[in-house]
């Protein structure tokens, strides 16, 4: 995560007084997937809405950066369920007008190394069923009755939407068929759940394969977030063509049409709030923003905990609110650039998911007890394998990104030195943990050691730093059982004029992020004034 050279992948407009419009309908602080979705479909709906941005991109962490001739992306390394007229591709393609392409995957999207074993995912609701199958014969009805299970947590996400977005006596009213569709069983953990389902460790590994998508591992997390994950990518994974920075890019359009702006550089001091009411938002360089609608999409530890005042929040009760939830896990990124192309190097467009061993929990304690211990899970993904047009942008090379879990205590006593100036002890804790990540690489690519022309390590003070995000959390909120139920995790809060979105009210990544922001527009405007719009969008 570095400053970039100019180019097109800084997108926004920088922040200046002077380039406010008088006034605005809605100010969105935070320019990731939830605050450009709400944006939009404002937007949409004749509101002028003004989008802040801290970084000098927009994005969020769908942003790419750019260093040494080389392309990456920070956040988005694959999305699911866009393959087909989804609902999930349907509001891609209105939000981008139909600009934002997707390509597939290989069919072998995910691979599993597992200590010294190795599975795989494959796309396709049979054809997964198949090779799982394939892989666990002795299984097959443990298998199935997993698949129902997935197929009940799908059923249940519109009714836990709806609970986000009803009022206090709406709830009360439709508790009977919000309970009847959301059963018991979607909150508790992941491996509880499962574990109901077969003893066979590798199988349960295969299935939690993918826990590094959410950050928690299986006696941790919730199963309903667990089967989202999943589903999501039942039928593959595709990527952004042209890169991630492509999302917002081509978002940002719909916004201005309706004379709103989304602004870089733009950094919130504080929420204002007099009279018990939301005012507007106080810029850093003491410029305010008069506005009665503020979204915030910067995090609901960074509202409550630094945006709005201490007394505020203490008075809306959100101090104590924020006991019941903790931050996901930090990470480590890699960022690698090579001087030839993917299809020269045999770069695959399948994911690497890389275990010690088949206990996923037990390798988590360790690690965090024990910087040296192996690190729990290690994904790398070939970012230059999956877009085709990454060959137009950066001729002649190619990208692999790793990605790992740590701690943000590491790393705190530098928290408030400069960006790229914290000293040679940071130097080398930095380069040491990179060294090891690279490891993984070379074990699985062998012909890859003495090819790699430049690569950079970012942590949990990088997501910081860029983010926002105060310990470097990665998924936001951590998607824990307690959290899940938390029932003010939702767009409206008890400060009137104040809104939420992102994936801290509904669930984590891009798409999640997403549905949040269709969750907030919702709620702000209600189901009368959005309906039309929304049958535009699924028509």
């Amino acid at each position: 995560m570095a400053t970039m050279t100019p180019s097109t992948l800084r997108i926004g407009r920088r922040y200046r007084p002077g380039r406010l419009a008088k006034q605005y309908d809605a100010v969105v602080i935070g320019s990731g997937m939830g605050g450009l979705t709400s944006a939009a479909l404002l937007s949409d709906l004749g509101w002028k809405v003004c989008v802040l941005e801290q970084h000098y991109t927009a994005g969020g962490y769908t942003h790419s950066y750019e260093r040494n001739g080389y392309e990456w992306d920070v956040g988005v390394h694959y999305i699911g369920d866009v393959g087909a007229k989804t609902g999930t591709r349907q509001m891609f393609d209105y939000l981008s007008g139909g600009t934002l392409a997707f390509a597939p995957m290989a069919e072998e999207y995910d691979r599993f190394y597992i200590g010294d074993k190795v599975f795989n995912a494959i796309a396709g609701k049979d054809q997964f069923r198949a090779n799982l199958v394939r892989q666990f014969p002795r299984e097959e009805k443990a298998i199935d009755r997993y698949l129902k299970l997935l197929a009940k947590a799908g059923r249940a996400m519109p009714a836990i939407g709806m609970r986000r977005a009803l009022g206090f006596w709406q709830r009360i009213l439709m508790s009977p068929y919000l309970l009847l569709k959301t059963p018991r069983f979607l909150f508790r953990n992941t491996w509880d759940v499962l574990s109901e389902l077969t003893d066979d460790k590798d199988l349960l590994a295969v299935w939690c394969g993918q826990w590094g998508d959410m950050g928690l591992p299986p006696k941790q997390s919730t199963f309903l977030v667990h089967a989202m994950i999943v589903r999501h990518y039942l039928h593959g994974g595709y990527y952004p063509v042209g890169g991630s920075w492509r999302i917002a890019d081509s978002i940002i359009p719909k916004i201005q049409a309706a004379g709103g702006e989304v602004f870089t550089y733009a950094e919130v001091k504080e929420i204002v709030v007099e009279a018990g009411k939301t005012r507007g938002v106080m810029m850093k360089d003491g410029h305010f923003i008069e506005c009665p609608c503020v979204i915030s999409s910067a995090g609901v530890a960074n509202t409550f905990r630094k945006l709005l005042s201490a007394d505020v929040a203490e008075h809306a009760g959100y101090q104590k609110k924020l006991e019941n939830v903790e931050p996901s896990f930090a990470h480590l990124g890699v960022y690698i650039g090579l001087k030839a192309t993917a299809v020269e190097l045999g770069l695959p467009k399948t994911n690497f998911w890389i275990y010690p061993d088949n206990d996923y929990d037990a390798a988590v304690e360790r690690f965090m007890n024990d910087q040296h211990a192996a690190f729990p899970v290690v994904y790398i993904s070939f970012p230059s394998a999956k877009d085709p047009d990454y060959l137009e942008r950066h001729p002649g090379t190619a990208t692999i990104e790793i990605v790992a879990p740590a701690p943000y205590q590491w790393f705190e006593k530098w928290r408030d030195e400069t960006w790229g100036k914290r000293g040679e002890d940071y130097d080398a804790l930095k380069h040491a943990l990179g060294e090891r990540l690279m490891e993984h690489l070379y074990e699985k690519l062998p012909g890859l050691r003495g090819k790699v022309d430049y690569y950079e390590v970012s942590t949990p003070l990088s997501t910081n730093w860029f983010g926002g995000y105060q310990q470097g959390e990665l998924y936001g909120l951590s998607h824990t059982p307690k959290r899940m139920q938390q029932k003010w995790l939702r767009p409206k809060t008890t400060v009137p004029g104040l809104w939420l979105t992102g994936q801290d009210i509904l669930t984590c990544g891009v798409t999640g992020a997403m549905m949040a922001g269709v969750l907030t527009a919702t709620t702000i405007v209600g189901v009368r004034k959005i309906a039309p719009l929304m049958k535009r969008i699924y028509s």
